[in-house]
Formats: structure tokens, C-alpha cells, sequence
């Protein structure tokens, strides 16, 4: 189980880095939009969150509750921001930087938080 675990906490930080990547290949750019690196970044990273949070309660692991469930909101409301806006032509600058916001945060949440699990 620990060997998994290890598998898709890796995975969970590329859909992050993806994420990441692909709003901020778009910084200088005037028009944004949601590139395919935002889509599989950000629904990567939550699949692979939902997935590590069940091996480690599994294995008996412990884990601070209240930071998964803040994990779990902020990844899902980008998952959504990112799906809702998937065909349009561009979207404003205010979400791309909302998007940014957003999965920094998420970021901090799991640096910054105490774990139990570590």
C-alpha cells in the first residue's frame, strides 16, 4: 500500500504541475483560454487526491479531515471552472487569474497545513 501511495501522491503533483503549467504558459498572453493541460492537470490532480485519500484511510492511515475536505472543495470547484469554460473560445481574464489564485492555494493548503500522515 505505501508503494501506491507513494504512485499516486507523485501523480497528484503532475496534475498540479500541468495545472499550473498550463495557466501560466497563457501569463503574457492577452486573450486566455482553457487549454488541454488545465483540463487533464486539474481532473488528474483530483482524481488522484479522491484516490490517495482512500488508500491511506484503508491502510489505517490517519488524516486531518478538515484539510481534505478544503482540498477537496477548492479542487473541485477548479475542476469545474476549468470543465464549465472547456469549449469556450476564451474566458476572461479575471477566471484565468481566479484559476491561478485557486490552485495556489490548494498548494498551500497541502505545504503549508499540518498532516497527521506527513
Amino acid at each position: 500500500m505505501e508503494f501506491l501511495r507513494h504512485v499516486l501522491l507523485v501523480v497528484h503533483m503532475l496534475g498540479f504541475a500541468a495545472l499550473v503549467g498550463g495557466l501560466l504558459v497563457q501569463a503574457r498572453s492577452p486573450e486566455k483560454t482553457v487549454n488541454s493541460l488545465m483540463r487533464d492537470g486539474a481532473g488528474t490532480a483530483f482524481l488522484a487526491g479522491l484516490l490517495l485519500v482512500g488508500v491511506i484511510e484503508a491502510d489505517d492511515g490517519t488524516l486531518d479531515n478538515t484539510k481534505i475536505a478544503v482540498k477537496g472543495v477548492i479542487g473541485l470547484v477548479i475542476l469545474v471552472l476549468v470543465m464549465a469554460n472547456l469549449r469556450k473560445e476564451r474566458i476572461a481574464n479575471g477566471l484565468w487569474a481566479l484559476l491561478l489564485i485557486l490552485t495556489v492555494a490548494n498548494i498551500c493548503v497541502a505545504v503549508f497545513w499540518a498532516s497527521a500522515h506527513g
